[in-house]
């Protein structure tokens, strides 16, 4: 039977990226992804994106992977405008110390460039899905659905927010069912974005706008579950018209150039992060609304915590008590985030005249005084 210090189970942005933080510190690992761990990059843009922080890219910097990610879209500013108040917000880089708010960037270009620089270690990728898991008083046996068996020290998943790991562990979820779609594509505009990311929120949904170009962005519109349907049922030239008004024209005509998808939302929180040599990381211990698109950022920052306490205490591999400074470490910050989108999804949802009222002036307060601005965007973009 082959053991490894460390099996990932899950080899997308996260559990790539952890691998290649531990491989630093010389534990000899393995990687379970029954998928392609290396997607292809075609000219066309992918329809997931995620909306990278300083905080993120200095990680990725620091694994030696930013310089080979292809493609990747500044941005210095986010506008958010409301349909139902006079509010009007924005977030953008005057007077800070930093150049930019993030990056647009597709996952898969993260994901193939996590992959290339993996190629220089001596990570083993297993193209296959897990069985089952055996607990053992020295870590995990883990089964594969080729018939082999491998062992470890520590074992974590890195296997999405419906993780196997988490499932066969017995690691329950606290769920929230928001009753809503997030659909995405992507399209061409009029006119230029701005190098700026743009959220309108509406009656009934929240259109972002996530550019990968001066005049092309990724959207998500994330809508009730009946408009949605009835949004994904549009030939894609009254979709663009839709969205187009949406966002009041604000760039002309939308061209759809991409398949339009759609997924439902979830929050998704584990009771527990960590057991006895076993962790979640990424999506497998939380899974939050994409409004804010912080997604990927939560689970950068589990890599960067669990890499710090592994390597900090060199006390028996999966030691509980380390795991546990972890997930102390790591939950509050991933719980805020979660309620605050929670909450933030809810007062966008209202639309009664005083919270309306609230709403917009609220809004008004924070983006007309520049210290109450500039901490809650140092907060967002991880510099606070």
């Amino acid at each position: 039977m082959k053991h490894y210090d460390v099996i990932i189970v899950g080899g997308g942005m996260v559990g790539q990226a952890l691998a290649l933080s531990l491989a630093k510190q010389s534990f000899s690992i393995a990687i379970i992804e029954p998928n392609d761990p290396n997607p292809t990059l075609s000219d066309e843009f992918h329809t997931r994106v995620s909306a990278i922080t300083p905080k993120s890219k200095q990680l990725l910097t620091d694994l030696g992977v930013w310089e080979n990610i292809k493609r990747k879209q500044a941005f210095s500013a986010t506008e958010v405008w409301d349909q139902n108040s006079h509010g009007n917000l924005k977030f953008d880089t005057e007077n800070e110390s930093f150049d930019h708010l993030g990056h647009i960037i597709e996952n898969d270009a993260i994901q193939s460039a996590l992959y290339r620089s993996l190629q220089a270690t001596q990570v083993t990728f297993i193209n296959a899905k897990v069985v089952d898991l055996t607990k053992q008083d020295d870590g995990y046996q883990v089964q594969l659905d080729n018939q082999t068996t491998i062992d470890c020290q520590l074992l974590v998943g890195a296997d999405g927010a419906r993780s196997k790991v988490r499932e066969i562990t017995g690691i329950t979820t606290t769920d929230t069912d928001y009753q809503q779609k997030a659909i995405v594509c992507n399209i061409k505009a009029k006119k230029n974005f701005s190098n700026t990311t743009w959220q309108r929120f509406l009656s009934n949904s929240i259109v972002a706008l996530l550019p990968l170009g001066e005049c092309e962005a990724s959207i998500v519109w994330s809508a009730e579950n009946t408009l949605a349907d009835e949004l994904m049922q549009l030939s894609t030239k009254e979709f663009a018209q839709r969205l187009s008004a949406g966002v009041e024209y604000r760039f002309g005509e939308f061209e759809v150039v991409s398949e339009i998808q759609a997924f439902p939302l979830i929050e998704r929180s584990a009771q527990t992060y960590v057991k006895e040599q076993l962790a979640l990381v990424g999506d497998a211990a939380h899974n939050i609304h994409p409004l804010a698109g912080q997604g990927v950022n939560l689970g950068f920052a589990d890599v960067i915590e669990l890499s710090k306490q592994l390597d900090s205490d060199k006390s028996k591999l999966g030691d509980y008590g380390v795991l546990r400074k972890y997930a102390r470490a790591r939950r509050l910050d991933n719980e805020l985030m979660a309620k605050t989108m929670t909450g933030l999804n809810w007062i966008y949802k209202e639309n009664n005249e005083p919270l309306r009222w609230l709403r917009g002036f609220g809004m008004n307060v924070i983006n007309e005084n520049s210290t109450l601005k500039s901490f809650f965007q140092k907060h967002a973009i991880g510099k606070s």
